[in-house]
């Protein structure tokens, strides 16, 4: 029997293809707005998964755009009531209801300091919709799970051609065609040797770069469906510290795609591996694929920019399958709802 999150994780490749068919042309739009308008640094407003996708957007705009991007703290505006000057300040709310209260207050608040803003939402007449200067809608059609799964991906996806057009493109890049077919192909793919993790009562999540986000996805994918302790790591810090308690048998996922990341991703899981760790591995590279016990072979000649939107599939599967491994409803986490108020 299967439940709603998985049904909405295989709807995942239609609300890809919907989005650049039919949301390029928005997305164009809301980037000769914001060009027009210029801008000197970015500030962006989440929280839950929505967050994950703006570290995303994060190492997007900073990488590819060469603009600094923070992410912005609510509680100065909302708790402490403080103010800041946001002139030539893009300011973006990304919040898959569009009601998430403190989000709101960080754009209002932000429009009235000077900044442009930017929401996004899948909720097309959301309050978050209505207060920004532009608004880009995901299009991934109702969600009912509470764990949060195409609408991710959709963010993913949404934010990626933003900074493309804002870096000029006229057209959605060639790269992006191919992504509902290849996550039709991961979802007819599978997880290799993860019943292993049905008594796991904690895992550390690894990656780096542009995939730090999707570490962070899967440990608040686990915490909320498989109420595992789940903390995620970049490589970097990983080795800063907290690898000391990995030893014998303890369970680290590794998310390691291709590109400048994958080198420092191919070492830490060596040094894993030397200190007994269980591995679960994502990947394209067949050496690190080889050193896990749990494994999902990734399709290969996808940019590492890229790469998040469909490395986001096989950790929903994973946190979807192991929930139903321990006997839990994935699609129903306990004291959880689908739009979180938070102040």
């Amino acid at each position: 029997m299967t439940g709603r999150m998985y049904e909405e994780i295989r709807q995942q490749p239609d609300v890809l293809a919907e989005i650049l068919h039919e949301g390029w042309g928005s997305v164009h739009a809301a980037a000769r707005n914001l060009r027009n308008r210029g801008f000197r640094f970015v500030m962006i407003a989440a929280r839950g998964t929505s967050d994950n996708a703006a570290l995303y957007a994060k190492y997007l705009f900073e990488i590819r755009l060469g603009v600094p991007t923070a992410l912005a703290s609510p509680s100065t505006f909302t708790l402490y009531g403080r103010t800041m000057d946001l002139e030539n300040v893009l300011v973006i709310g990304i919040s898959q209801s569009g009601e998430s209260k403190d989000v709101l207050e960080v754009v209002r608040k932000a429009r009235e300091l000077g900044a442009t803003t930017l929401s996004v939402t899948n909720e097309e007449a959301s309050s978050l919709a209505q207060i920004a200067n532009s608004h880009l809608w995901l299009r991934a059609g109702s969600e009912r799970s509470v764990a949060a799964t195409k609408t991710y991906t959709a963010e993913l996806l949404t934010l990626y051609l933003l900074v493309a057009a804002l870096g000029g493109a006229e057209q959605p890049e060639p790269v992006t065609a191919r992504l509902p077919d290849q996550a039709r192909q991961i979802l007819e793919a599978g997880w290799e040797g993860v019943s292993r993790y049905r008594y796991a009562e904690y895992m550390t999540i690894v990656s780096r770069g542009y995939n730090l986000a999707t570490a962070k996805e899967a440990a608040l994918k686990l915490m909320e469906t498989t109420y595992v302790v789940a903390e995620a790591f970049s490589a970097a810090d990983l080795r800063h510290g907290p690898i000391a308690m990995i030893g014998r048998d303890f369970p680290v996922i590794a998310i390691a795609s291709s590109g400048k990341a994958q080198p420092s991703m191919s070492s830490l899981v060596e040094n894993l591996g030397d200190r007994g760790a269980e591995l679960v591995v994502i990947s394209d590279d067949s050496t690190m694929l080889d050193k896990a016990s749990a494994k999902f072979a990734m399709p290969d000649s996808l940019p590492e920019e890229l790469s998040p939107v469909l490395y986001a599939i096989p950790i929903q599967l994973l946190a979807e399958n192991l929930a139903r491994l321990k006997g839990l409803s994935p699609d129903a986490p306990r004291g959880l709802s689908k739009v979180t108020e938070t102040w």
